[in-house]
């Protein structure tokens, strides 16, 4: 009868160990390295069904997460390495990441410029209100703020159906039959588009904050798709140029800038607002009068601060000062008297 591998494996280590009194103790570890490779190799030729399921599962949790490897993303539009890279304005991308020890960007302070000026932050593409709209139409727009400062002291019945509310994010990327209309907002030259059923109110609330010594500047309004794929595919470059793997870089940069297709730029409901004199994106713009303004004023014309220090957990964007989201005046009142996130109304309201 011929006999097994395992079975000659073993007995060569026993005949090593008597034969020889300076072979025993490096016959008994091949012994019991033996003995253990082959009851691993019999566990998994016993499991074959089990471990097959296990895989399957892994690689279909893999396919479908936002912060998967991106090759299995690629023919969904998430990742295109092979796209050239588009200058674009970063709107989840805050481009400065604080050194946890010693509060200091890890970007060289030549390379950070470099990066926000190819990211639209340079002043050719930054608009105040005076850029935007000519003065025939300044003239004629209605400043009052009568029934901003109205707040919702009864909650009023939110659906999950109404557009000003959609939850834009990883877990609920935005539909692919989203349907907008999007409009011009500048009457001047250039074009920078949102939904159209919200720019009355953004140029309301630019025009009110001006009126009281606050310029505010648009930077960053609706993006496409393949606008964002440029921008997440270049910040991905950019933390490899550093020296992180593709997956290190992938993970990062999908907690700085909004993955593809989870966008709230796509949805036409989001600005990346600045001012006149702060035109950097970083938390510093908390600090200046424009930021603390936005803070305490944009809920009585619609917006939120959509990604707020503190709740980087639920929203899973970095604190992010100058990235604005219409959701409605009632809304908006409600989420900026509670401090909770959009995320966190949908949970308690919808």
């Amino acid at each position: 009868m011929k006999r097994s591998l395992k079975e000659r494996v073993l007995d060569y280590f026993i005949y090593m160990g008597r034969k020889s009194r300076l072979l025993k103790i490096p016959a008994i570890i091949g012994l019991a390295v033996s003995i253990w490779f082959f009851r691993v190799v019999e566990y998994f030729k016993g499991g074959t069904k089990r471990f097959t399921c296990v895989m399957f599962i892994l690689l279909c949790f893999m396919a479908g997460n936002s912060f998967a490897y991106p090759v299995f993303q690629k023919d969904s539009g998430f990742v295109d390495g092979e796209k050239g890279q588009v200058e674009a304005v970063s709107e989840d991308d805050s481009i400065s990441f604080a050194d946890q020890d010693e509060g200091k960007d890890p970007f060289a302070e030549e390379e950070q410029k470099e990066i926000l000026d190819s990211h639209g932050t340079s002043a050719e593409y930054q608009y105040s209100l005076s850029e935007i709209l000519d003065e025939d139409k300044l003239s004629e727009m209605q400043i009052s703020n009568e029934n901003t400062d109205s707040a919702a002291e009864e909650v009023k019945g939110f659906s999950t159906d109404d557009w000003k509310l959609i939850l834009i994010n990883k877990q609920h990327p935005l539909p692919d039959d989203y349907e907008l209309t999007l409009g011009n907002i500048m009457t001047i030259k250039g074009t920078m588009k949102c939904d159209e059923r919200i720019i009355e109110e953004l140029l309301v609330m630019m025009r009110n904050a001006e009126n009281e010594g606050v310029t505010l500047a648009i930077c960053s309004p609706y993006r496409d798709l393949n606008y964002q794929e440029g921008l997440f595919n270049r910040k991905i470059e950019n933390y490899m140029k550093k020296g992180m793997t593709y997956m290190e870089a992938y993970i990062l940069a999908s907690q700085a800038v909004t993955v593809p297709g989870a966008s709230e730029h796509q949805a036409g409901l989001a600005f990346d607002i600045i001012s006149n004199d702060y035109v950097t994106l970083d938390e510093g713009f908390a600090e200046t009068k424009a930021g603390q303004w936005l803070s305490e004023n944009s809920c009585k014309y619609g917006f939120i601060l959509r990604y707020p220090k503190g709740k980087e957990d639920i929203t899973g964007i970095e604190f992010e000062p100058w990235h604005f989201r219409y959701v409605g005046r009632e809304a908006a009142e409600i989420i900026n008297k509670e401090g909770i996130t959009l995320e966190e109304f949908w949970d308690k309201y919808l």
